[in-house]
């Protein structure tokens, strides 16, 4: 695997497409997965992180566009849309509901590469900014993982989302409803529960907080230095 650049899924009905651009891409060291539906690819993702995936929107069963909508809560990979000539709409819809570029068939494959390059190098520098740094803390959002001096601490869904916020907007105090708003979680007590979880994986002294810390009467806010 890491002689290869990245791993990538096309979603294609059309065998001919499939097989032209596994061949290229493989020659140019992308490693390659096919799938000829959506209710395979989404079989595929369950089981495989994919950097980035090549996706078309008509499709026997569900389009491209079905499987973007159903998948978008929990699908972080990139995707390229395949569209025919005259799916305007469907490229608008497609941008709007989260994919990150479109390219009309028929296509060169060398303007493929491009747009795939130029997603991955974008996608490369988006994830750096989700390493984090501070004094002897790192915590990396990719991984799910807080490291604490010689100690690694993983962090769920739920704190990962709390986490990403803080770390956006550091300094700003965040109230107990606008924390529940973004887990979808209204008991006060269970975020203070979360909070506390999360201190002991942050904090060297979690009963006496640095940076995850409590402002009475107003909430919580992370002070990154």
């Amino acid at each position: 695997m890491d002689d290869f650049l990245a791993h990538i899924l096309i979603v294609d009905d059309d065998e001919g497409i499939r097989s032209l651009v596994k061949k290229y891409l493989n020659e140019n060291k992308y490693l390659i997965n096919t799938s000829s539906s959506a209710e395979d690819a989404v079989e595929k993702i369950k089981i495989i992180k994919f950097d980035l995936i090549i996706l078309d929107i008509m499709m026997p069963g569900k389009s491209g566009l079905e499987f973007i909508k159903e998948n978008k809560k929990t699908l972080d990979t990139p995707v390229i849309l395949l569209t025919a000539k005259g799916q305007a709409q469907e490229r608008v819809e497609g941008l709007e509901i989260g994919a990150d570029d479109y390219l009309p068939k028929p296509f060169e494959p060398k303007e493929l590469l491009l747009r795939i390059k130029n997603i991955l190098d974008r996608t490369k520098k988006i994830e750096q900014k989700r390493i984090i740094k501070f004094q002897n803390i790192r915590i990396d959002l990719n991984k799910q993982l807080i490291f604490k001096n010689e100690t690694e601490y993983k962090i769920n869904n739920t704190e990962k989302i709390i986490l990403e916020k803080m770390i956006n907007n550091p300094g700003k105090t965040f109230q107990r409803m606008e924390i529940g708003k973004l887990i979808d979680l209204d008991k006060e007590r269970s975020i203070d529960v979360i909070i506390t979880r999360l201190r002991k994986k942050i904090e060297l002294d979690p009963k006496n907080p640095k940076f995850l810390q409590t402002i009475r009467g107003a909430g919580y806010v992370l002070w990154i230095e």
